[in-house]
């Protein structure tokens, strides 16, 4: 299992980084749960958990375009992290900020944008 937050996101362009991890991993998200927005002045992070798989679902066939760029923390097993941040990386831009490992678990913070194609 891993943890995904966002932070710096808009509220569509959170639903947008978790409908493309929905579409390749088995997630504690309904089809169609969208991040709820805060009163304003509150700090807003957004958090689903994923489970990845040997074999992904699916992955689409072109995410919609950020509206500005965002900060995602992986937290999970290894391997599983690194599949995210594989299918993250077929979707948007993605700049690794900075890793933390420990015996069992890593996590990383990464920078997502739009892809220029």
């Amino acid at each position: 299992m891993v943890t995904v937050s966002l932070t710096g996101a808009s509220q569509e362009d959170a639903a947008a980084v978790f409908e493309v991890l929905r579409t390749a991993f088995p997630t504690d998200r309904a089809a169609g749960d969208m991040p709820q927005e805060q009163e304003a002045g509150h700090s807003v992070v957004w958090t689903a958990e994923f489970e990845p798989t040997r074999e992904r679902l699916s992955m689409p066939a072109g995410p919609p375009p950020l509206e500005g760029s965002l900060t995602a923390t992986l937290q999970g097993g290894y391997v599983a992290v690194d599949q995210l941040c594989e299918a993250l990386s077929a979707a948007f831009a993605v700049h690794e900020q900075g890793t933390a490992s420990g015996d069992q678990e890593k996590e990383v913070d990464l920078q997502l944008r739009t892809k220029r194609q």
